[in-house]
């Protein structure tokens, strides 16, 4: 239920967006429309990667997010 918007200020991201496959390094930005299947990560064992995520909707909880896939055990 929200349009996210990414910025990278430092490092570099992988972004999964669909079937898509994106490089984006710092100043690079990114939108992800609302129902977007979307993931992001830190290709480097080395550096931080730092983002800026901006959400817009009617709702931002947490509770409306389906995990296709979680590193991180947030899948219930």
């Amino acid at each position: 239920r929200r349009n996210e918007h990414w910025v990278i200020v430092e490092g570099d991201a992988e972004i999964i967006k669909q079937d898509q496959k994106l490089n984006l390094t710092v100043n690079d930005t990114i939108s992800i429309p609302k129902g977007t299947k979307h993931r992001i990560s830190n290709p480097s064992k080395t550096e931080h990667l730092i983002i800026i995520e901006t959400q817009i909707g009617d709702y931002l909880g947490e509770d409306d997010i389906i995990r296709y896939q979680d590193n991180y055990g947030r899948v219930k």
